[in-house]
């Protein structure tokens, strides 16, 4: 999978919009993005630099060589700190890092259920006590004629993630894109571990 994602940073993928979501800017407004965050599966790090723009220790992950590159680009040009690393969300232990916020626009839905189970188990072991998972995925309410990604359930939410955390709330959103600026439907979920 991940050099698909690479091959698709060579030009602009469609989920790189330029900006923040706005679900994310929204919940940074309400207090939810909380002290050092970091963001998986960052792709060309917009969510990441707004954070850092915020006074947030912000930190990116992903596992496409080619995004990391645009995306340390993009802060230097904006004049922010953010660390950008390499890496597998799946195996977010290896960072040997604890995070008060952890935000993922877009990964949870590319996986297998069965890699889903290990993400969980990933998202726990970087997160701090009490940490937070805020994640943004498409829902099964976007047409199945759309294209795009898997589409997830409220249901394959709550079953994900029912063991070792709270749910804050699952709740409809929009995902925008190059194709559509006022966004696929989608999930925005909160998450606490516990």
């Amino acid at each position: 999978m991940a050099s698909f994602f690479d091959e698709a940073y060579r030009g602009s993928p469609p989920w790189d919009i330029g900006r923040p979501q706005a679900e994310f800017v929204r919940a940074a407004k309400e207090g939810e993005i909380r002290g050092r965050v970091l963001d998986v599966g960052r792709g060309t790090g917009e969510n990441a630099i707004f954070f850092a723009g915020l006074g947030h220790e912000a930190w990116g992950l992903d596992a496409s060589p080619r995004a990391l590159e645009k995306a340390r680009k993009k802060a230097v040009e904006r004049a922010v700190r953010t660390r950008f690393v390499l890496g597998d969300a799946l195996h977010l232990e290896k960072l040997g890092q604890r995070f008060d916020t952890i935000t993922d626009c877009g990964l949870f839905h590319v996986f297998s259920d069965d890699d889903r189970r290990v993400f969980g188990k990933s998202l726990k072991s970087a997160l701090s006590r009490s940490g937070t998972y805020i994640m943004l995925c498409f829902s099964d309410r976007e047409p199945a004629n759309w294209g795009g990604p898997r589409r997830v359930t409220r249901d394959e939410i709550l079953g994900a993630f029912s063991r070792g955390w709270k749910v804050n709330y699952v709740k409809e959103a929009r995902f925008s894109t190059t194709f559509n600026d006022e966004g696929g439907q989608a999930w925005l979920s909160s998450l606490t571990s516990t």
